[in-house]
């Protein structure tokens, strides 16, 4: 009786270590960004301009423009380069210092970034001092929905007097990315950007161009 608790209790011994060690290693990131981040952002900037601004801007084709940006993210720089692109694939002079400009568009950033939110169901990582070792994750359940958001608007000025000519409506644009985990290894991606990097070694294709620096 002795002899089959005693294998009773080692056999549970190793499955614990076992279970402790078929874990997944995955750091998100080793930038202040992740690569999926950085695309819902630059996702939800593109998606908030229109094909055409002549409803938006009360400036001619073909006028010299300079731009300004102001807001509470150092995102913004990336906006206003964007902005630029967008304005001369459509006959805009965007002048970088706005000496020749004849018009001013102040760019008025009212919200850029990224929202995580998240389900889980399951066993949260345990840490011990008891047992030399630590226990995974173990998720029935796990959700998480990332989603990059862009709201913002331009103010026209003439120039160079700087007479007011008016302000457009609100720019809007966002992109999401969700990840899915069921009992404990199944998972699959949910997602609206045109390409995501993948992660792993197994069966994974390198990236590859897919036409997107195409002037529109």
């Amino acid at each position: 009786m002795r002899t089959i608790n005693f294998l009773q209790t080692l056999t549970l011994a190793i499955a614990i270590v076992l279970v402790a060690g078929c874990s997944t290693t995955q750091r998100n990131t080793q930038s202040s960004r992740t690569a999926v981040e950085q695309l819902l952002l630059s996702e939800a900037v593109k998606r908030s301009f229109p094909n055409e601004p002549g409803e938006f801007l009360l400036i001619p084709r073909g006028a010299s423009v300079a731009i300004n940006t102001v807001g509470m993210t150092p995102d913004q720089a990336f906006l206003q380069q964007v902005l630029a692109g967008w304005l001369g694939q459509r006959g805009y002079l965007v002048q970088k210092d706005g000496k020749d400009a004849t018009h001013r568009v102040d760019v008025v950033v009212e919200a850029l970034g990224t929202e995580l939110s998240g389900t889980f169901m399951g066993m949260p990582p345990v840490q011990s001092q008891f047992i030399p070792f630590s226990l995974p994750e173990l998720a029935l359940y796990k959700s998480q929905y990332q989603t990059g958001y862009a709201k913002f608007r331009l103010n026209v000025f003439g120039l160079p007097a700087g007479n007011f000519l008016g302000s457009t409506s609100a720019f809007l644009g966002d992109a999401y990315y969700n990840d899915y985990t069921v009992l404990f290894m199944l998972s699959h991606t949910f997602t609206d950007l045109p390409s995501v990097p993948e992660r792993g070694s197994f069966n994974r294709k390198p990236a590859s161009p897919r036409g997107e620096n195409k002037a529109e």
